[in-house]
């Protein structure tokens, strides 16, 4: 991944999430309370988010399966609410081991 891809990702992130917020305080005068568009509104960003990550979190490994296994471990972790920390780095842990593992057996 180059530094000019990131930059481009993080730029689209900030838009995304920038036009999501100034559609309510530019467009709307009044306070929605339309519980679907609260909703569509609120997790808009993160719905973004994920869909620029996912792809890059499977390929930017050597191997396919140490992707699919940190992102089998940030799911796990995620579901049981553990923070943002310890997601992050058991799913680099579980990345380095199974690189690691790959790298022994071949």
């Amino acid at each position: 991944m180059t530094l000019s891809s990131m930059l481009l990702g993080c730029l689209v992130m900030f838009a995304v999430t920038y036009a999501t917020k100034a559609v309510g305080l530019l467009l709307v005068k009044k306070q929605i309370k339309n519980r679907y568009i609260q909703s569509f509104l609120y997790y808009l960003p993160y719905s973004v988010l994920a869909v620029m990550v996912f792809p890059s979190m499977l390929f930017s490994t050597s191997f396919l399966w140490s992707g699919i296994a940190g992102a089998a471990v940030a799911l796990a972790l995620s579901f049981f609410r553990c923070g943002l920390l310890p997601v992050s780095v058991a799913s680099i842990a579980a990345v380095y081991l199974v690189e690691q593992l790959f790298l022994l057996l071949a």
